[in-house]
């Protein structure tokens, strides 16, 4: 899975659906994965992508083997030999990397489903605990309206992916573009289906919203390099007029998300953070619930 391109909107709210259902009733997937493994690959760093997997894998009865890309062959090596023999010996491999063209060779190699765990073009793991989590609250997907604030990357384009799969509409407010995210005919497509739009009118975006939801600013990897130090005094100066806080909901009643990790005083202030409409700690607990409904799926044990 490495974006929702090859899904179709039945099979993604199937998925949503299947993690809802896993949330409420764990005990019934137990053993759903007993004797099966899934290898984890991490290029890029992670708290909730690893969480995720390796809990999900271990409450299905499991086994998750956690895999750092600079102690392996990988940074030496073919990534098409090495996924060769990777996916010999275990039954999925989700992966976490830099560049989507590493994850496209990896999964030509693989014998095994590839899960993309995030990669600089899409992020889908993400998306379906965001789908997952805003179904729970409004009981439904279609015609709600999600608005996603901030930087145009990863994220923001398996969320216009995910909403137009689902009929639900969605606004982003994105000064700056990201451009190896760049994506023209995901952008394309979602045009057409009149449930995706643009603006740079941030107060009159989150006006109807049911949902307001932003990223950070910054790849993490950059956020406290000093290489990254103008560029990241550019980008702050340039989108604080569009911080998440509670002068610009002040006429909103829309729940409020985060990815996380989250950087306080900059995307997002520490208020709205902590304010009842913030639904972001449910949220990214529903990455737990979600990855198992993924391997459950990519593993025919749905």
């Amino acid at each position: 899975m490495i974006n929702f391109e090859n899904l179709t909107g039945q099979k993604l709210t199937e998925i949503i659906d299947d993690a809802i259902e896993v949330k409420h009733n764990p005990e019934k997937y137990r053993n759903a994965m007993d004797c099966m493994s899934l290898a984890m690959i991490f290029q890029k760093s992670s708290t909730r992508t690893r969480v995720s997997f390796e809990v999900a894998m271990t409450q299905l009865g499991g086994h998750a083997l956690y895999i750092d890309w600079r102690t392996t062959n990988f940074t030496i090596a073919d990534v098409y030999d090495e996924t060769q023999y990777l996916s010999r010996n275990v039954d999925c491999i989700m992966t976490r990397l830099k560049k989507n063209a590493d994850l496209q060779v990896m999964t030509k190699a693989s014998l095994v489903p590839v899960i993309n765990g995030c990669d600089e073009k899409y992020h889908p793991c993400q998306a379906i605990a965001d789908l997952m989590t805003m179904k729970e609250k409004k009981g439904m997907l279609k015609e709600v309206k999600l608005v996603y604030i901030g930087i145009h990357n990863n994220v923001c384009n398996s969320l216009i992916e995910g909403c137009i799969k689902t009929e639900t509409k969605i606004t982003t407010v994105t000064p700056i573009f990201n451009e190896p995210s760049r994506d023209e005919k995901l952008l394309e497509t979602a045009r057409k289906t009149g449930l995706y739009e643009t603006t740079l009118n941030v107060k009159q975006a989150v006006k109807d919203a049911d949902f307001v939801y932003t990223d950070t600013w910054v790849d993490m990897e950059f956020f406290l390099d000093p290489k990254y130090a103008v560029e990241k005094e550019k980008r702050v100066k340039l989108m604080m007029p569009y911080q998440i806080n509670k002068e610009l909901l002040k006429e909103s009643d829309a729940y409020i998300m985060h990815d996380m990790p989250i950087h306080r005083g900059y995307e997002i202030d520490q208020e709205v953070i902590e304010s009842p409409k913030s639904i972001i700690y449910e949220q990214s607990e529903n990455r737990l619930h979600s990855a198992k409904a993924i391997l459950l799926e990519l593993l025919g044990k749905h």
